[in-house]
């Protein structure tokens, strides 16, 4: 990111996206010579801690790829990840990330990001996480490489995507569980290899913070649709019965034209005193 990256809008809070973004120039630099450890060590920091565009712009002002990074697009309504969309999600191209490495430290990749068609990442006593729930894949078939050792990588892919599981494990192991399950039609698939040591990779199936939060607004509206239906029908009973209750008072009453007080006992009364 640099001062252009984001103009008149340093005040903009900035996406996990965008700290990827950045966290990703970082780490070429490093491979590059551009920076060293300590230095790389001091800006992922700071990445890391960044809340708006004004504070990540300075982190890699000095960087010969920072004058090349697009600005990015501002939208003030999110529109939600259609996952059964695979055709729109399968873009092509290189990816905006192709590896990630962990040493007594973490990474991340989610949120709104493009994987590649082989992503490799290391991790030695820390940890990764890589979440495809709302990426752009840039082919049909993807592979993840993961090397765990004293480590663990997490792997979140989003319902309908086909994955395999071809890692090995000593002492440690993969995540076999979503390995058979049938992708959707048009859907991604994900390859997910490596070696893990005395550590793991695990694969998770998971919808999105907005699919799940619409499937909980959609089942309180049949909640509410259910108990309004339900007082409705209550309220049609009662009236039925006090609608019954109504007849049988009045076909043991007036209905038979007997009067208020007549009764069995009074016709007795009358034969009485005319004996």
């Amino acid at each position: 990111m640099t001062d252009d990256a984001a103009p008149g809008l340093p005040d903009l809070r900035a996406s996990d996206a965008d700290r990827e973004r950045v966290a990703e120039v970082l780490r070429d630099a490093l491979a590059e010579g551009r920076l060293d450890m300590t230095e790389f060590e001091e800006r992922l920091e700071e990445t890391y801690k960044a809340r708006t565009y004004g504070e990540l712009a300075p982190i890699t002002r000095d960087l010969p790829v920072a004058g090349v990074t697009p600005p990015p697009v501002v939208s003030l309504h999110k529109e939600p990840v259609e996952e059964g969309s695979w055709a729109g999600r399968i873009v092509g191209g290189e990816g905006s990330s192709a590896w990630a490495v962990a040493v007594l430290s973490g990474f991340q990749r989610r949120g709104r990001w493009t994987a590649p068609r082989r992503f490799n990442c290391f991790a030695f006593w820390g940890g990764g996480e890589i979440d495809l729930r709302e990426a752009n894949f840039a082919a049909g078939e993807i592979e993840i490489n993961c090397v765990a050792i004293m480590g663990g990588v997490q792997i979140t892919v989003p319902p309908g995507v086909e994955v395999v599981v071809r890692g090995i494990g000593v002492m440690g192991g993969f995540d076999q569980r979503e390995t058979g399950v049938p992708g959707d039609p048009g859907a991604p698939r994900v390859v997910v290899g490596g070696f893990a040591f005395w550590g793991g990779v695990g694969i998770e199936r998971k919808k999105t913070r907005a699919a799940r939060r619409q499937e909980k607004l959609d089942r309180k509206a049949a909640k509410r649709e259910l108990r309004s239906s339900s007082r409705d029908d209550e309220g049609e009973t009662h009236r039925r019965i006090l609608e019954d209750h109504k007849d049988l008072l009045h076909g043991h009453g007036l209905g038979r034209g007997q009067g208020a007080g007549s009764g069995p006992r009074d016709e007795r009364r009358e034969r009485r005193y005319e004996d």
